[in-house]
This record gives structure tokens, sequence and C-alpha cells, in this order.
């Protein structure tokens, strides 16, 4: 087993990790995969920099004592690039796909906090249309477990990814909740949550790079539609701040520049979401928040 790369302060440069992605890896069967136990850790990260007040104004929360529930996801991106492009990583960083995100936030974390922040590779499992992983992050204060993510990911078989042969089950009936905003995405915003994320995945920069992957225009990151859901809640009345799980299911991308409805429903013991596209129609994201 590789030993944990460890990382003080200051986390691993994004450049040379990208330039690494770009390289070509040898051709795998999923089936026959079994993915390395490979981890990451950054000591003594401060939870405040001027990257933080940028992120907050890009995805629309309101800056404040404490920081959003998303920012350590950001503030760990550099060690799970790390670990997708690691010589042991046996799967092609370009063209993974993010299925569904949870993040537990066992209390609020303060501004300025000072974080330990570990990254690993988590449970495996083959499907239908390929090999599905967990990418899990932790993140400690005072070596207490304060916030940890689960972020599962999916590495298509070739044959399947541009295979229209399967037969699709048709898509259960879309349930409609009470409360609805209007949100709108600019071209621009994949290269500016890019520039505070670190998360420069071509089809999220530009046109012309997302055709090159199968897509007519740029998408939004998913996790910026999370953050952006996630801000608009906070607003709400009856919010509350503290312990609690977000998760999410992602689902159709959402094309820039685009308009989404973020649709909601509140309750005792949590508040489901979904973000649907203009025409209220397909949802580009749905999940749950639950209080703890």
């Amino acid at each position: 087993m590789p030993d944990p790369l460890i990382y003080h302060r200051q986390p691993p440069k994004l450049l040379p990790l990208y330039a690494r992605a770009l390289a070509p890896k040898h051709a795998v069967d999923s089936n026959e995969i079994a993915l390395p136990c490979l981890s990451a850790e950054l000591i003594g990260a401060s939870t405040n920099n001027e990257t933080l007040t940028r992120y907050e104004a890009i995805c629309g929360f309101h800056s404040g004592l404490r920081v959003p529930a998303t920012w350590p996801h950001v503030m760990a991106f550099p060690l799970q690039l790390k670990l997708l492009t690691d010589n042991h990583f046996p799967l092609p960083l370009l063209g993974l796909v993010h299925l569904r995100n949870t993040i537990t936030q066992h209390r609020s974390i303060g501004r300025g906090e000072i974080l330990d922040l570990r990254v690993r590779l988590g449970a495996q499992e083959s499907t239908s249309r390929g090999l599905e992983f967990d990418l899990i992050t932790e993140a400690y204060s005072a070596g207490q477990l304060v916030w940890e993510e689960s972020s599962i990911n999916l590495s298509r078989r070739p044959e399947t990814k541009n295979s229209n042969t399967t037969k699709k089950s048709p898509p259960p009936e879309l349930e409609r909740y009470p409360h609805t905003l209007s949100l709108t995405a600019p071209e621009s915003i994949g290269r500016r949550y890019a520039s505070v994320s670190g998360d420069r995945n071509p089809i999220h920069m530009h046109a012309v790079s997302a055709r090159a992957f199968g897509f007519p225009k740029a998408i939004a990151h998913g996790m910026w539609s999370k953050a952006q859901a996630l801000a608009l809640l906070e607003q709400q009345k009856d919010w509350r701040s503290g312990p609690m799980r977000i998760n999410c299911q992602f689902k159709k991308p959402l094309l820039l520049p685009g308009t989404a409805q973020l649709n909601w429903r509140t309750g005792e013991s949590g508040w489901d979401y979904q973000l649907l596209n203009a025409k209220g129609n397909a949802p580009h994201l749905s999940g749950r928040i639950e209080w703890l």
C-alpha cells in the first residue's frame, strides 16, 4: 500500500497535476480493476483567505463568521486531484462522471479555523455503466472530525460512452415542491468557479472544449450548482445552521448560459430540494438536507 502523501499548510500545486491528467493511460477493463488504497493529507490549513471571499460571491453565500458547508470541498480539491492523477490510480481522470455527493457537517466551521484535511479512495462497485468509486474527504479541527464528504464517481466502460442501444426505463414522475426561485447561470460561471475551486475540467470552461467531450455547450460545475442551491436555501425562513447532512444526485447537465429553478419543500427533520431546468420539467440535481 502506498504511503499517505502529507502536505503542511500548502496543498500540492495544481498545474503539474493537470499536466499529469492529460497523460494517456493504458486501456483497462473496469470489471477487473481493484483501486489502490491511496490517501493524502493537508495539515494546518486555514479556512480563511482571499479565495473564500470570492467563492462566497460566485456561489451566492453571504459572508459571515462561519464558512459555507461546501467550502472544505474546495480546500481539499488539490488533494483529490493528487490522488486521481497518482501513478497508482489506474483510471483516466478526463471522462470521470460525478454522480452523487454527500456532505456531513458535524458542526459549523468558523472563519479562520485551522483544519487538517484527509482524502482517500473508498469503496468501489462494478455496475452496468462502469466502475463507481467513492472519494472520501474528512476535515479535523484539533483532532476532532467536524466535516466529511462522500463523492461517488463513475468511470464508464468504453463501449457504453457512445452507446444508445441500452433500453432506458422512463424516469419517475417529477414531484413538484411548494417553493420555487429562479437562478441564472451566465456563460462565464464555469471559468469563474474554476478560478476559485481549481476545477478546470474542459467541459466547464468553453463551448469549444466542451464539444470535444460531447456537450453542445459548456456545462456548470455540479458543485457550483449544489453550492448555489445551498446559498439560496440558507436565506429562507426557518433555515437552521449547525450540524446537517446535505446530499444530492447530479442528473441533467446545466448548459451555459442558462436559467434554472430551485424548487424545495421544508420539513421538521429536513428539506427536500431540486434544481430544475427552465421549463421545470427535468432536474439538474435533486437532494435532501437533514438536520442532525
